[in-house]
């Protein structure tokens, strides 16, 4: 009933292509910028505790984690989680990637609802990205009404995924944005320096546009493949 599709390529190459591209320049970027020094010799833990400080979070604790670019943010242990390099480095990548997850905190803070939203999706992200393609490839190879079901069952649960990618989207934009403003107005990095923190963050958000865009074209072809089914 179903063979290889070469039409799979059209919906899978490049999304996977601009993935790549993404972690290139990513790394890239922080490479790069991980060995110019800030001129106010603030490392990634001092630029987050200072801004955590200014925003009203002296609560929020900042941690070394291991691993690169690790670097995250914990809304219900409210903790700032970095990376080595990033929390001892006084590197522009450093403060630049620093301030991202500071800017995260902030968002918690305010209540900022697509980080809500996000967060409280997280649960049902976690079960649809592996149970969602499973429940979808057996629902479509058997026949009648069961078969239709469960592979609108496990679509519904893979587009939980593609959307959580979506709303992922804004959050990051709004943390890089806040982290750059922040930035200049403690005084952390001059505007000449912002140069090397618009690369990284910039690098930064490019992967997530590319995990939504991978996301969503996994979802078209499996709607396509529900068409299909359905003639």
């Amino acid at each position: 009933m179903f063979h290889f599709d070469p039409s799979y390529y059209l919906f899978v190459i490049p999304p996977l292509l601009l993935g790549f591209w993404a972690q290139f320049k990513v790394k890239s970027a922080f490479k790069k910028y991980s060995q110019v020094a800030t001129q106010s010799g603030v490392t990634g833990a001092q630029a987050a505790i200072r801004l955590l400080q200014r925003g009203g979070l002296g609560n929020v604790n900042v941690e070394m984690t291991s691993g690169m670019l690790s670097d995250h943010y914990d809304p219900r242990g409210k903790v700032l989680r970095l990376s080595e390099e990033v929390y001892s480095l006084p590197s522009i990548a450093s403060v630049g990637v620093a301030a991202h997850e500071a800017g995260h905190a902030l968002q918690d803070k305010t209540g900022y609802s697509p980080l809500a939203i996000r967060s409280a999706m997280v649960p049902v992200v976690s079960l649809g990205s592996w149970l969602g393609p499973i429940i979808f490839m057996v629902g479509l190879v058997m026949h009648g009404a069961l078969g239709s079901s469960l592979a609108w069952v496990g679509l519904l649960l893979f587009a939980g995924v593609a959307l959580f990618a979506i709303v992922t989207l804004p959050v990051e934009f709004d943390a890089s944005r806040r982290a750059k403003e922040l930035l200049v107005s403690q005084g952390i990095v001059s505007q000449q320096e912002m140069k090397g923190v618009n690369a990284v963050l910039d690098a930064a958000a490019l992967t997530y546009v590319a995990a939504a865009a991978q996301a969503i074209m996994q979802l078209l072809y499996y709607v396509t493949l529900m068409n299909r089914r359905d003639d």
